[in-house]
């Protein structure tokens, strides 16, 4: 007959040598306890990290005991998930040996593979990033491919805002015209005009100076005079065009 008590004493001393540590007694009836389990470092010293708690059940191990995640660390939902799925299995292939050690190595593993997922997968976003970042600095430089739907759409919008340009501009030169006013409405705002050009020609008066020396050498040009021409006839204008 199978001393479940002897047996279960024998595995807690063991727990307790190879994770001084980490293994902590909750209770002695029944028998609970937690063991803390660490991942390796992965890149920047980032480690995942999961305190298990487990109960033995009366007849353990020829019944699996009862485990729950106590605590975590950078885990996902998913990685919790995954975590409990391992310790059934675990359990269930292990039935009829103490297996709490042979649970937290399962553990152990699952938490490293996860850190080598972490840096896979940052890994992989970064590639993305600089391959999005490429993209954007090739659309920069090449621009956007013309098709006729978008060539169709940019006209549309440059046809409009053409219209607002031109609707803009003629509002703005009706509304100069209609400020503009016409000569005669000058004379009737402003009767200083009237006498504008006496004024201007008062005020210069006697200020009037004549350069003389244009007119020194008129005396020198040779200016042909009809009259002395003894074909002129006054009353005969054609002839001053014969030889």
């Amino acid at each position: 007959m199978t001393d479940y008590v002897e047996e279960q004493r024998n595995e807690l001393e063991a727990l307790e040598s190879i994770y001084p540590d980490s293994f902590t007694v909750l209770s002695e009836n029944p028998p609970s306890f937690t063991i803390t389990v660490t991942s390796e470092a992965g890149e920047n010293d980032e480690t995942v990290q999961t305190t298990l708690k487990f109960t033995y059940s009366e007849k353990y191990p020829d019944e699996a005991p009862l485990y729950e995640i106590f605590s975590q660390e950078n885990l996902e939902d998913n990685d919790v998930s995954d975590i409990l799925k391992l310790l059934a299995l675990q359990a269930e292939e292990n039935l009829g040996m103490v297996m709490i050690f042979t649970l937290v190595t399962a553990v152990q593993e699952k938490l490293n593979e996860i850190v080598d997922q972490i840096k896979t997968r940052r890994e992989e976003e970064k590639k993305q990033k600089e391959k999005e970042a490429e993209e954007a600095e090739k659309q920069l430089f090449h621009g956007t491919p013309v098709t006729i739907e978008n060539f169709l759409s940019w006209k549309a919008k440059f046809d409009a805002e053409l219209l607002e340009i031109k609707k803009k501009r003629m509002k703005e030169e009706e509304q100069a015209g209609k400020n503009k006013l016409s000569g005669k409405q000058l004379f009737e705002t402003d009767h200083n005009l009237d006498t504008s050009d006496i004024r201007f020609l008062e005020d210069a008066g006697n200020n009037v100076e004549v350069d003389e020396s244009l007119f020194q050498e008129m005396d020198d040009l040779e200016l042909e005079d009809d009259e002395d021409d003894p074909d002129y006839n006054p009353a005969d204008p054609e002839s001053d065009l014969t030889d």
